[in-house]
């Protein structure tokens, strides 16, 4: 299982958290924010195909931020599996 860190931009949280194993997200954390929503995210995706996670969140927006929880999340996933697959092409 691969474990990703991310430094977010344009929201509450400084950093999200999780792992990559076969292709399944686990293990969300964010650091800050809303711990309700943010926890809430987290049980909502656990286990969850991670290139799904990135079709539906990346673009959300919160409040005319252009970002939000979700949509940094989806991004972060989407450089992971970016970064896993030049990994595996390597």
């Amino acid at each position: 299982m691969q474990t990703y860190s991310v430094q977010t931009h344009g929201i509450c949280p400084k950093a999200i958290s999780f792992a990559i194993d076969n292709g399944k997200i686990y293990d969300i954390k964010f650091f800050g924010g809303c711990p309700g929503n943010t926890a809430a995210i987290a049980k909502l995706l656990e286990g969850t195909d991670a290139k799904n996670v990135v079709d539906v969140l990346k673009g959300n927006d919160c409040g005319g931020r252009g970002t939000s929880c979700a949509d940094q999340l989806a991004r972060g996933v989407e450089q992971a599996l970016a970064e896993a697959g030049a990994v595996q092409q390597a």
